[in-house]
């Protein structure tokens, strides 16, 4: 118990791992779509961040969008250690979300269909977990690259939360943060429940429909 408290709180920088200066080596090309992982990325195309537990389920979620979508990629996003290994995020000493990165195209699947996915697919209350998997790397996350996707962003979690108390669940605990430096982790974990179908994925949403407010968009 004492050492899952630990991975509950964030560390400092005093306390995080020291990281390395080089990138992890990671896959070239995105193993459903065939494009390249990295980029270059086509002109008009937009990013967007998010963190919703175990990056395998949560990536299949958003590449199953299908049209729209030019390439996800799983990473490591919102602590102190730089290129840290997925063994050292598991410690809980790099402050890392695991985060899926979703490079799409808004004339074709807007950024409130990206939000409307994040919020039906895990439960946004549970702090530093989701189900089972405890930790800071589970915690829930929107990582915003505009003032529009902060905005959007913003009305859509308090538009959730009203239907989320209607419903019995307790406060939205969703940090919604400029995004900070993604890293590629490695190669395995990149689409990893289209190499492993029937792999691990503790996802699991509240039940609860996202209705995207009005008025607000990052489109």
């Amino acid at each position: 118990m004492l050492f899952a408290k630990k991975k509950t709180e964030m560390p400092t920088v005093e306390t995080a791992l020291k990281g390395r200066p080089a990138p992890l080596p990671t896959a070239e090309e995105h193993f459903v779509f065939g494009r390249p992982l990295k980029g270059p990325y086509p002109a008009g195309l937009e990013t967007a961040m998010f963190g919703i537990g175990c990056f395998w389920g949560a990536e299949r979620k958003f590449w199953q969008l299908g049209a729209g979508i030019w390439v996800t990629a799983v990473g490591y996003a919102g602590g102190l250690t730089p290129n840290a290994t997925y063994e050292e995020v598991c410690t809980g000493r790099t402050g890392h979300n695991e985060v899926v990165l979703v490079v799409f195209d808004p004339k074709v699947v807007s950024y409130d269909a990206l939000l409307k996915t994040f919020w039906e697919s895990h439960n946004p209350t549970q702090g530093m977990r989701q189900g089972n998997d405890v930790g800071t790397q589970y915690r829930s996350g929107i990582y915003v690259f505009s003032d529009a996707q902060r905005a959007a962003a913003e009305a859509s979690k308090a538009a959730y939360q009203q239907r989320l108390t209607a419903g019995g669940f307790g406060p939205i605990t969703t940090e919604i943060l400029s995004a900070p430096e993604f890293y590629f982790a490695e190669d395995y974990h990149q689409q990893y429940l289209a190499k492993v179908p029937h792999g691990y994925c503790g996802l699991g949403g509240t039940g609860v429909a996202c209705a995207m407010p009005t008025g607000v968009t990052a489109g």
